[in-house]
């Protein structure tokens, strides 16, 4: 999209480049440290006997401890913020890392992903709030760049995983812990300048925002949004925890191939999230979360009926279509909650965190239970729940809210 064509609307400036791509790239490396997790699933199944709930449950533990602090952190932030609370979130990251390359028990590898659980809760929402400051307005094109950060983060994770951890087996994860590290020098950068706009927005005259919707309006559209964003996050645990198996047992894949099948698919997802901003921008975020999440129910329909090229392709599609409506839905909330930005933007990331978890653990008991071919079938119609969005209120961005989100 281009930069010059958005400017010239009211209300916005240029975006602040240089900080979205700081932030974005620190999002891929903390992503990929995350989906070191995901990848070596088989892994860890074998080495510790574990049954697909064991797996599942690993998944809950990272997502809630990634979850439940998000809104509390967002929240504290919107009154306190911590600039420096980045890199300090990060050495949560790089312990954990360092504890699940030596776990020698399952519940010692639970405790290496709540750490880099804890790690992701504090990263999310006051990342989300610098790319939103450094945006000049464009809201969706920033959370857009952010997000594909961490997107490609998902992407890059499981190929660099299966080459090394795969391959030279689990104590080899420590070399991740120097993705950590490089991701707190990038973010030591990031809280200075945080850090800087905070100091020049105090020399100026507070301004106090007020709420911009009923509050009934509010709940009522929130709860809509949460209820598009279990049909998507539930539909995606079914291939972050779950697709490689899918592939080795229904297709007799290795875990090699199927690693890197894994990979392509989270690619579409950084390139769907990369278009739903920018075009939320364009034609209005609501068009976006309508089209994103009904507009792929025919390809999931599709997909546990097909061959496996047709499968790669279907998985592609819906990675695409799919991912495109996370970066609307969160830049819609934070347009209806310009007073709550850290809140909204913790909320709705710690949500979808948590419903990650939540659904790799109940599509575990599915999978034991009836069989992975089961799970994709079932969750094939979570896409029609997109229906709702034709409920939702016409949100238009601020011309001119203050982009910390603090109340005075």
């Amino acid at each position: 999209m281009s930069t010059l064509s958005v400017s010239a609307r009211p209300g916005t400036t240029s975006p602040r480049l240089g900080m979205l791509g700081a932030i974005s790239f620190a999002h891929v490396l903390n992503d990929m440290m995350q989906s070191v997790i995901i990848t070596i699933y088989p892994l860890l199944k074998d080495e510790f006997a574990l049954s697909f709930v064991q797996v599942g449950a690993i998944t809950l533990t990272f997502q809630m401890t990634a979850s439940l602090l998000q809104p509390v952190v967002g929240t504290f932030t919107d009154k306190r913020p911590l600039p420096y609370s980045l890199p300090v979130g990060m050495c949560f990251s790089l312990s954990g890392l360092l504890l699940l390359s030596v776990a020698w028990s399952y519940p010692i590898l639970l405790l290496s992903v709540a750490l880099i659980g804890c790690g992701s809760s504090v990263f999310h929402p006051e990342s989300a709030r610098v790319a939103r400051m450094a945006s000049g307005g464009h809201y969706g094109f920033a959370q857009s760049l952010f997000q594909i950060g961490g997107n490609f983060g998902h992407a890059l994770g499981p190929v660099l995983a299966a080459a090394v951890v795969l391959r030279l087996g689990r104590p080899h994860a420590s070399w991740f812990a120097l993705v950590a590290l490089l991701a707190m020098v990038i973010l030591l950068q990031v809280s200075r300048w945080y850090g800087q706009q905070l100091a020049t927005r105090k020399k100026k005259e507070a301004v106090r925002v007020a709420p911009r919707f009923p509050t009934r309006v509010v709940v009522r559209t929130v709860g809509i949004l949460f209820v598009l964003i279990f049909s998507k996050f539930f539909y995606l645990a079914s291939f972050s925890s779950y697709y490689e198996f899918y592939l080795i047992e229904h297709f007799g894949l290795s875990v090699h191939t199927a690693a890197n099948l894994l990979a392509v698919y989270l690619f579409a997802v950084a390139a769907g999230t990369m278009l739903g901003g920018p075009l939320g921008d364009r034609i209005g975020r609501k068009r976006v979360i309508w089209f994103s999440i009904l507009g792929c129910a025919p390809f999931s329909l599709m997909l546990p009926w097909t061959s496996l090229p047709v499968t790669v392709a279907l998985t592609v599609v819906i990675g695409l279509v799919l991912a495109s409506a996370f970066p609307a839905i969160v830049v819609y909330a934070q347009d209806m909650l310009v007073h709550r930005i850290g809140m909204v933007s913790g909320l709705f990331y710690g949500f979808s965190f948590g419903l990650g978890g939540i659904g790799a653990a109940s599509l575990g008991v599915l999978a034991d239970r009836f069989g992975i071919d089961f799970v994709y079938r079932t969750c094939a119609f979570l896409p029609l729940l997109g229906l709702l969005a034709a409920f939702l209120p016409d949100v238009r961005p601020p011309e001119a809210a203050p982009a910390t989100g603090t109340e005075g």
